[in-house]
């Protein structure tokens, strides 16, 4: 694994120095954004027919049932829970 970093180390001072002195020149020339254009279009249309809800009362007589609860007392089993910490 050392031996690896160390061979790219010395790669990279090699070619930073032959940039340096002028071993190897590089040139390039600058890059530029491609001209976009845009012109006309709409958006798109839509129509629509609808109805409409009108929402209204109005007093009316219904049947409603009456209802009477008795109760009673029994006597039931339930179940209980106890919990006890260990000692």
């Amino acid at each position: 694994m050392r031996a690896i970093v160390t061979i790219l180390a010395i790669i990279v001072v090699i070619a930073i120095i032959a940039v340096a002195t002028g071993f190897v020149n590089l040139h390039g020339t600058s890059g530029s954004l491609p001209k976009v254009a845009v012109e006309g279009g709409r958006l798109p249309s839509v129509s629509a027919d609808v109805g409409h809800i009108d929402l209204e009362t109005k007093k009316s007589t219904v049947d409603v049932p009456k209802v009477s609860v008795d109760t009673k007392k029994t006597s039931v089993e339930v179940p209980t829970l106890a919990v006890h910490k260990p000692q």
